[in-house]
């Protein structure tokens, strides 16, 4: 048996147990936190390979800053803005991954001249932090690690790719009736199958059409946002947050056409719409509702900055005359954060911050906030 093979029976094991305690039926969010982050055993908390640029490596998928450093340059050029105009000097990273992110905004803010900063983050996996620390050991002292939220935080905080890995609660319209989807054991060869239990809960948005459809709500993402807000506001200086991941507003996130929702799993540079096999292997996501996320930091007490794509945001910082200046290597691959086919549509940012209005950089020129 491969050490891969070793991993998935031992979090088949754990998921069984768990649904036995669940009297036989787990909520899919429940089933997702598992298989993500499962001391161990789950995706993110495991030593298997995860990011890199090609299958080769081992690793499942690549993010922006693995692509091009010149991503993580141009953020700095918003992250000094909202340091300047909320006078604060910390950055926290949720989700810090292979920490390629961390050093090019700690490197280009040296290189802008700013006062050194305080970086903090927050990443849930032991392995993740051994990497992140030796990609950062040049920093030294000025980076630090946490596992739990302070009580209140003050500063710039930056998520790239981390709202979409927060556990979604799958909802199923079937015949008209809403139902809960949750996982359930099966002897067959498999282990695990689907199972929709009715439901009291609903989308924020009834899908037009009599059709059958599945989709996601997103609780514990918007709940996220709701204690970052309740803790920026608990500080004396507050600050401001920059959300950057794949998703739709409301009115696209639910659309009669995207019946089928959004799940997918990531693996080997290859995706596919089943959780319920390889657990531990690959990564499972869900698009963001920026809707949610941008109504959940609002009702916290935050006030929306700005949301737009990836492409006008980075263009917004600085990104084309950057790209002038690279190689044409270094070109073509900058060029996938911003083309439509690839990052630049699909991929949308988020702006919140703590103190009166003020016009961030990102969302100068193509800010989508009505669109929400």
């Amino acid at each position: 048996m491969t050490e891969a093979d070793s991993l998935t029976t031992a979090m088949l094991a754990r998921v069984h147990k768990a649904i036995l305690a669940a009297q036989g039926w787990l909520p899919f969010d429940r089933f997702m936190a598992m298989a993500l982050y499962e001391p161990g055993l789950g995706y993110y908390a495991n030593e298997q390979p995860k990011f890199g640029a090609m299958p080769q490596s081992g690793s499942d998928f690549v993010t922006a800053p693995e692509l091009s450093p010149l991503f993580g340059a141009a953020l700095a050029q918003q992250v000094a803005q909202a340091l300047e105009a909320t006078g604060t000097d910390e950055v926290w990273e949720f989700g810090a991954g292979s920490g390629a992110l961390a050093h090019q905004l700690l490197s280009e803010l040296r290189a802008l001249g700013c006062p050194p900063v305080r970086y903090n983050i927050m990443d849930l996996s032991s392995t993740l932090k051994a990497r992140q620390q030796a990609r950062l050991a040049e920093f030294g002292d000025q980076v630090t690690w946490l596992q739990q939220w302070p009580d209140s935080l003050q500063g710039v905080v930056v998520g790239n790719e981390v709202l979409d890995a927060m556990p979604v609660k799958l909802l199923h319209r079937i015949k008209g009736q809403w139902h809960e989807r949750g996982v359930v054991w099966h002897e067959g060869a498999a282990g695990l199958a689907w199972q929709d239990r009715p439901t009291a809960l609903r989308p924020p948005l009834e899908p037009l059409g009599a059709h059958d459809y599945l989709t996601e709500i997103q609780p514990q993402a918007e709940a996220f946002v709701a204690s970052l807000a309740e803790r920026l506001l608990a500080s004396k200086k507050g600050g401001a947050a920059f959300f950057l991941d794949y998703g739709f507003p409301e009115s696209e996130y639910f659309h009669p056409e995207r019946h089928m929702g959004t799940v997918m799993c990531h693996q080997a540079h290859k995706a596919d719409p089943d959780p319920l096999v390889a657990l531990g292997l690959k990564d499972i996501t869900a698009h963001v509702n920026f809707t949610g996320i941008a109504l959940a930091g609002q009702d916290a007490g935050l006030q929306v900055l700005g949301y737009t794509s990836q492409t006008r945001f980075l263009l917004n910082l600085g990104l084309a005359e950057r790209m002038a200046q690279a190689s044409l290597g270094e070109r073509a691959q900058a060029l996938k954060l911003i083309s439509e086919h690839e990052m630049g549509e699909l991929f949308k940012v988020v702006g919140f911050a703590t103190h009166p209005h003020w016009q961030a950089l990102g969302f100068a020129a193509g800010d989508r906030s009505h669109r929400l």
